[in-house]
């Protein structure tokens, strides 16, 4: 990935904001924050690399450094690299209708509980949510939880 035309449009903006007085000292400070430019930018790829790699778990996105720009490297969840991605096509549609988007927002404990569970699963956590969640709305319990020992009597299931 060429950062070349991110840290340039940002150094054609500094440079159009500056009045003629400032013309000079504008192009001073797009040349001095170029260098502050890309390092941001790879601090924001490595962070959304390993928020990707969560969601991938056991599979794993990395970024690498090659002449200045940023690649990225995909493990599949197997251990081997992935294969380079097809050509963007048109998504198929889901045989429930257009897919939708909300925000949730649970609490942490919840949340690292999902994300475990997701993980146990090998699904990312939005695959297990809606798994989970098309089961509960269809009444479908899912499997039953395991039998706990509880003060010498069992709680669970029977079915």
């Amino acid at each position: 990935m060429d950062l070349t035309r991110y840290v340039d449009g940002l150094r054609a903006e500094l440079l159009a904001a500056a009045g003629p007085e400032e013309a000079a000292l504008a192009e001073r400070l797009a040349a001095a924050v170029a260098s502050a430019t890309r390092l941001a930018m790879f601090d924001v790829l490595s962070d959304a690399a390993d928020e990707i790699t969560r969601d991938l778990a056991p599979g794993s996105v990395e970024v690498r450094v090659r002449d200045r720009n940023p690649y990225f490297v995909v493990t599949a969840p197997d251990g081997e690299p992935a294969p380079p991605p097809a050509p963007a096509s048109a998504p198929e549609p889901s045989p429930e209708g257009p897919v939708g988007r909300i925000n949730f927002r649970p609490p942490e404990q919840l949340k690292q509980r999902i994300e475990e569970a997701a993980a146990r699963d090998g699904l990312s956590v939005n695959a297990w949510l809606t798994r989970t969640l098309s089961a509960v709305v269809a009444g479908d319990p899912g499997p039953a939880p395991a039998p706990r020992a509880s003060k010498g009597t069992f709680v669970g299931w029977i079915g």
